[in-house]
């Protein structure tokens, strides 16, 4: 299996306790991979650890195909209330790199038109993010990701607070916005509904450990 991701031979400790002990797994290009286990048994942790190996170069138990500018995380909780007066548009387009100007060129516009019609945003994209659902503001959170083109995207729990039809809306457009854009997910999450609906691999944590299994999503 050609891996966009591997780890081999990883201990991981914090204060109190060892996590993860000798820990190996790849994580497969172009597919979704859901990260499972009980609370506390280290999935936040792991990713940010991946993350700081990456961002150090650090490659003696993590190898990446790809390199930093590549990976967007998009965190569970988010400092978003009813009042943030930024627009849904403006918001997404925080997400754009290297910009030089304050304003957006062109070239950007018509990239962020795009992928507001890719996540479903264009009819409420002059909203206060502040007013929208939740539903709206996981996706506006997956399109400003989207603006950096990133390769791997890890979604933290991203579905946890939405109802069972917004946590379908969601999933259904990440899937083709993944086979659209020939991106590869992490999606760490406890519901097994979603796992079996749109999972192609479930990295299951549990007992210092880890195991892929895969499974039959389209």
């Amino acid at each position: 299996m050609n891996s966009i991701l591997e780890v081999n031979g990883l201990d991981i400790k914090i204060p109190d306790r060892t996590l993860f002990k000798n820990l190996k797994f790849k994580i497969p290009p172009n597919a979704l991979t859901c990260i499972t286990g009980e609370n506390g048994v280290g999935k936040s942790t792991l990713i940010k650890h991946l993350l700081q190996d990456l961002d150090h170069n650090y490659t003696v138990h993590t190898r990446f195909a790809i390199n930093r500018d590549q990976v967007q995380y998009v965190p569970q909780l988010r400092n978003i209330d009813d009042e943030y007066p930024l627009c849904i548009c403006d918001f997404v387009s925080l997400g754009f790199k290297h910009r030089i100007l304050p304003w957006n060129s062109k070239a950007m516009n018509i990239k962020l038109a795009g992928i507001l019609q890719d996540t479903k945003l264009t009819a409420i994209q002059n909203r206060a993010l502040g007013r929208a659902s939740g539903g709206e503001k996981q996706r506006a959170y997956l399109a400003q990701a989207l603006c950096s083109d990133p390769e791997l995207l890890i979604l933290d729990e991203a579905t946890a607070s939405l109802d069972r039809t917004a946590k379908h809306f969601l999933l259904k457009l990440l899937k083709q916005i993944m086979q659209k854009r020939d991106l590869t997910v992490l999606f760490i999450t406890h519901d097994p509904e979603l796992i079996d609906a749109y999972a192609d691999y479930e990295l299951h944590l549990a007992n210092q450990s880890a195991t892929m299994t895969k499974k039959g999503a389209e």
